[in-house]
């Protein structure tokens, strides 16, 4: 069973999946702190490089399965035209309301 975006607990990333379900970039950006950080499976990936490559371009889209750890733990069932779907961890750094930090990889 999904949970809406509407329902997940913290602002920011509940802003986050709302932005990647609406393929909306610049309120996805908006979003993130200046020097935002993330990795994917455990690597260090270029943000702004990977979110084209993974989430806009190829149409991504998060169906939040569960939340921890105050909404800042997601597993979700992430689909792209690219990879179809998979079951994805999502880990986010929250600070003064901006996300500094995701880490995500396959659950």
């Amino acid at each position: 069973m999904t949970i809406a975006p509407a329902k997940l607990t913290d602002p920011a990333v509940r802003a986050f999946v709302t932005a990647v379900n609406a393929g909306d970039r610049d309120a996805f950006f908006a979003l993130l702190a200046p020097d935002a950080t993330m990795s994917d499976d455990g690597s260090e990936r270029s943000l702004a490089d990977w979110v084209d490559r993974e989430i806009f371009g190829p149409n991504g889209r998060m169906d939040v399965q569960s939340e921890a750890s105050g909404g800042h733990a997601l597993v979700a069932n992430f689909t792209n035209e690219t990879w179809g779907e998979m079951r994805t961890a999502w880990r986010f750094t929250v600070d003064g309301g901006k996300i500094s930090r995701f880490e995500t990889g396959q659950a």
